[in-house]
């Protein structure tokens, strides 16, 4: 069975068992590839020791990168989709190899363009001539997985045409298939329990891929993400026209934009990077803590500033999904980061799946304190992401941690997005935007999941932690677009609210813990609100708030404060 064969017998989803079926009776295509795969790797590191033991290393690093690049490109499709992560680090990467591995984004080699106008008319079973006014003769940009031409309809609308790579299903299998088997024979020699769940570590990337290259479902994936951002007025989601789409043919609205690595452009263009910083970090967080729907490749091929300020997202192949149980841990996994709380920190790794429930948690809280204690450095301004994995990972080594298979994806996300923010600004410290977004998201508590992390947060050993509350208050002024009244209002209806009961006593307790009123505490808190609320401003918000509050709510207040002395 040759590769078109496999091709058209593929499922459109990733299926290890069907892979492992398919290739198990054909050990040559197995045995082939596998050398091909060793034989360049093994070429490549012997050049590497060569120009160690003749003193040619800094001569001959442009070439070996050169090499490098050009491997992973012959290898095809998977390879280059590690060389594009790798490209986005600038902190892990030496120079010479980024500026070669970032080529990999949209500088790949382009197939034949008789080839892709055949694929084109076989999906949408018409000429291309009755489909596009216009139609490039030549791709523009050619990625991993496809290639893609500009064109303009009928009704006249600028846009892009993504074309899949001909045989694309059966390649990437045969390297999962082989991928699958390296981890299996790797995880029983990786110490504790780091390699556990390799294998489906691979499936979950396997998956993914096998998404990414269904275009009617990177299409249903971009009109979701758009749908999540609409209004936002610094995102961009380019319009999908789906009725000349198909499995292996995208047509989207063509997006005008400068590559957020080309730092001469955006400065030309007047385009502020640090603000494209921002609004990266920031879409990014939403994604993960409010939509739960998130971006797993957010390389600079995929990423672009529109000339009007915005962030542009132009390829939705690799999304996934976090139900709300997860989303509240994340956030508050974070705040206890930042807080230093480690016993809180354990236990939302247990609840995010790193710890099974049935792990003693004491000794791994000192464990977590000195290695991500050293990872945040003296301030929360040195925490970034690349230190706090590399911190991490010695962890592993003693404690049994597991990486589950989704956050593979997310670390991913992450790193990615934290990497390309420091190739705009190397100084960029991603605390510096996300834990205001953070604290922001817990203070206005919309949901009853995260008003109990919230608690969590505030109430330590039946105590009132005033100084997290400052300190949470702080960071999130500290965002210029954060507005305070909202979130007091929100505050105090919750406090009015039967639910808010126990915070309710709480304060009060602690504003009369020790036989004294607390007053320095409160007057540090208003001390730190006072700029942004007005007496006018605090009139019309506790007249809005009781009007939408009903008698018996401010009633209980009574009984709560009666009971809690």
């Amino acid at each position: 069975m040759n590769y078109t064969q496999l091709e058209s017998s593929s499922s459109l989803h990733y299926d290890p068992q069907v892979i492992a079926s398919q290739y198990r009776f054909r050990p040559w295509q197995v045995i082939w590839r596998s050398l091909a795969v060793i034989w360049l790797f093994g070429n490549f590191i012997l050049h590497l020791f060569w120009d160690k033991w003749t003193n040619r290393e800094e001569i001959n690093q442009p070439k070996r990168a050169r090499e490098l690049r050009q491997i992973l490109t012959k290898l095809g499709p998977t390879y280059i989709k590690v060389g594009q992560a790798l490209s986005t680090r600038p902190d892990l990467i030496r120079k010479d190899f980024l500026d070669e591995l970032i080529k990999l984004q949209d500088q790949l080699p382009p197939f034949d363009n008789q080839i892709a106008f055949n694929i084109i008319e076989s999906e949408l079973g018409r000429s291309i001539d009755e489909v596009y006014h216009k139609f490039s003769p030549n791709p523009i940009a050619a990625a991993s997985l496809g290639q893609v031409y500009k064109a303009v309809l009928h009704t006249g609308e600028d846009v892009a045409v993504k074309v899949q790579r001909p045989n694309l299903r059966p390649k990437l299998s045969l390297d999962l298939y082989l991928m699958r088997i390296l981890a299996g024979w790797i995880e029983p020699w990786l110490p504790l329990n780091l390699g556990h769940d390799l294998t489906l570590i691979v499936d979950e990337f396997g998956t993914k891929l096998f998404e990414e290259i269904d275009y009617l479902n990177e299409a249903r994936n971009a009109e979701k993400f758009a749908l999540n951002f609409d209004g936002d007025p610094e995102v961009k989601v380019p319009v999908i026209y789906n009725q000349y789409s198909g499995n292996r043919i995208l047509t989207l609205e063509w997006i005008d934009g400068i590559k957020l690595t080309d730092l001469d452009k955006l400065a030309a263009a007047g385009l502020d990077a640090d603000n494209l910083i921002r609004i990266g970090v920031t879409s990014g967080l939403r994604q993960l803590l409010e939509y739960g729907f998130f971006h797993a490749d957010p390389h600079p091929g995929n990423l672009f500033a529109t000339l009007d300020g915005r962030m542009a997202y132009i390829d939705f192949g690799m999304m996934d999904q976090l139900n709300e149980s997860m989303k509240e841990t994340i956030a508050s996994a974070v705040v206890q980061l930042i807080n230093r709380d480690y016993q809180g920190l354990a236990e939302d790794f247990v609840n995010l799946g790193f710890l099974t429930p049935d792990t003693n948690i004491q000794p791994i809280i000192p464990a977590l304190e000195k290695v991500l204690g050293n990872a945040l450095g003296a301030s929360v301004g040195d925490f970034n992401f690349r230190t706090i994995t590399d911190e991490f990972s010695e962890l592993m080594y003693e404690y049994p941690f597991r990486l589950p298979a989704k956050f593979a994806l997310i670390i991913r996300s992450l790193i990615t997005q934290e990497g390309l923010a420091l190739s705009l600004n190397p100084n960029f410290k991603i605390v510096e935007v996300s834990y205001p977004y953070v604290s922001q998201r817990l203070l206005t508590g919309e949901s009853p999941q995260l008003r109990r992390r919230l608690l969590d947060v505030l109430i330590q050993d039946g105590k009132f932690q005033w100084s997290r509350l400052e300190n949470m208050i702080a960071i999130a002024s500290s965002d210029d677009s954060f507005d305070l009244l909202p979130t007091a209002r929100l505050g105090l209806q919750y406090l009015l609210s039967e639910e808010g009961k126990y915070l309710r006593q709480q304060l009060l307790i602690a504003l009369t813990e020790g036989d004294r009123l607390h007053t320095d505490e409160v007057q540090r808190l208003w001390s730190l609100i006072q700029d942004d609320i007005k007496p006018k401003k605090i009139l019309d918000l506790a007249f809005n708030t009781f009007r939408q509050i009903s008698v018996d709510s401010v009633a209980a207040i009574v009984p709560s404060a009666t009971s809690s002395r």
